[in-house]
């Protein structure tokens, strides 16, 4: 597995390269509404993308057009139009001259960070995109506790290695980060359990997972008691808006699949029983035998 994708998190392509297919089934469905197809939707990517989760396969420009898409719906309407008509303008006519330039597209940190402005999260505009996502994720289980009964939230807290509900704030994101065990264990199953949530609430199905002992003992007792999570995700964000309909649960799954991309390449599975472990470790945190 490549890990360039952790050098640049900005670029969004390099993180859909190496991304499972069943995942990229997961934000095809978001872009297409499901296959129904969305007003600001080309019908030829939509068709070309219904057509990809039909068979399973991505093909590198699949993964790019993915990308791309979801930056383009980053973009507000009246952007987005501005760009395309600029776009079709003939290099060096009067109005090429007059019309002031605009990239093709906005890139994926300023997807992110509009995202998180919508929902109401931190953030100072030089933040690693990782931090921002980090803030995004913590926001949404934040806002949910108030649901949570104490056990629930006792438990919760525990599985996400947290000790204080108040080190959910995104401020202390770089902490919790490293907090888990398998250099950030816990910030991924914060990624599962919002993102498959959401998941589950837009698309009636939660995400495909590849369960190992560790995650057994979770999904039960945490994705259950904040399976109504994403109630909080609607509260926040104005989903009348087309273009947020998209982007807020595209922005999440992605949060959760470069969570997951970050676990593979920082740990190593037990052969034994699948739990994840350090790199150099010569042996099983879990079950004790050699890895």
């Amino acid at each position: 597995m490549s890990e360039d994708f952790i050098k640049n998190p900005g670029n969004l392509s390099l993180l859909l390269a190496q991304a499972d297919s069943a995942d990229l089934d997961i934000l095809v469905d978001y872009i297409t509404d499901s296959g129904e197809g969305r007003i600001s939707l080309s019908s030829d990517v939509c068709a070309r993308l219904v057509k990809c989760k039909e068979r399973g396969t991505y093909s590198d420009a699949d993964r790019i057009l993915i990308a791309q898409e979801i930056r383009a719906f980053g973009g507000n309407t009246l952007t987005n139009v501005y760009r395309d008509v600029r776009s079709s303008i003939p290099f060096g006519s009067i109005l090429d001259k007059v019309l002031p330039d605009v990239s093709s597209s906005i890139s994926y940190d300023e997807v992110v960070q509009d995202v998180a402005a919508h929902l109401k999260v931190p953030f100072g505009k030089s933040e690693d995109i990782l931090v921002v996502e980090d803030g995004i994720l913590r926001k949404i289980l934040r806002d949910s506790f108030e649901k949570m009964s104490s056990d629930e939230r006792a438990t919760v807290l525990k599985e996400l290695n947290v000790t204080d509900l108040s080190m959910l704030g995104p401020a202390a994101s770089t902490a919790l980060i490293v907090g888990g065990r398998a250099g950030g264990f816990a910030t991924y199953k914060l990624a599962l359990v919002v993102a498959n949530a959401v998941s589950k609430a837009l698309l009636g199905r939660g995400l495909p997972l590849v369960v190992n002992a560790t995650i057994t003992r979770t999904l039960g007792v945490v994705l259950g008691p904040i399976g109504w999570v994403v109630t909080g995700v609607w509260t926040l964000a104005d989903m009348a808006s087309p273009a947020y309909r998209v982007t807020v649960p595209c922005v999440i799954q992605i949060a959760y699949m470069r969570q997951k991309a970050i676990v593979e390449a920082s740990s190593k599975a037990c052969t034994a029983c699948g739990a994840r472990n350090e790199r150099n470790a010569k042996f099983c945190s879990e079950c004790g035998k050699a890895v």
